[in-house]
């Protein structure tokens, strides 16, 4: 038998779906954005696939996946596939986090 993961919900009750329309954060559009961008939907260049973007939101830890939004799920997806491929080092990442939390102070 195989074993269901944690975020395979398939068949399982989860509530009512809300249908309705919603406004999205300024921050939520720029990762949609952001994710056009890198799997070529909008340019010539893919740096990721959207298995890939699958693929690391599946292996967020129960916690995790449980406490994050869709968007919060796929920038922690995006950002492992993007150090996974080499395009991006977690020297850079850190660097660059620490240039923009001194922004905003």
């Amino acid at each position: 038998m195989i074993e269901r993961s944690h975020h395979d919900m398939g068949g399982l009750p989860a509530g009512p779906v809300e249908r309705g329309e919603h406004d999205y954060a300024e921050w939520e559009l720029r990762v949609d954005a952001l994710m056009t961008l890198l799997t070529g939907v909008r340019s010539a260049k893919k740096l990721m696939t959207v298995d890939e973007l699958r693929k690391n939101i599946e292996a967020l830890a129960p916690d995790a996946y449980d406490t994050m939004s869709y968007y919060e799920r796929w920038v922690i997806s995006i950002t492992q596939t993007l150090i996974q491929r080499g395009v991006i080092t977690t020297e850079q990442l850190a660097r660059k986090m620490l240039e923009v939390e001194k922004r905003g102070r």
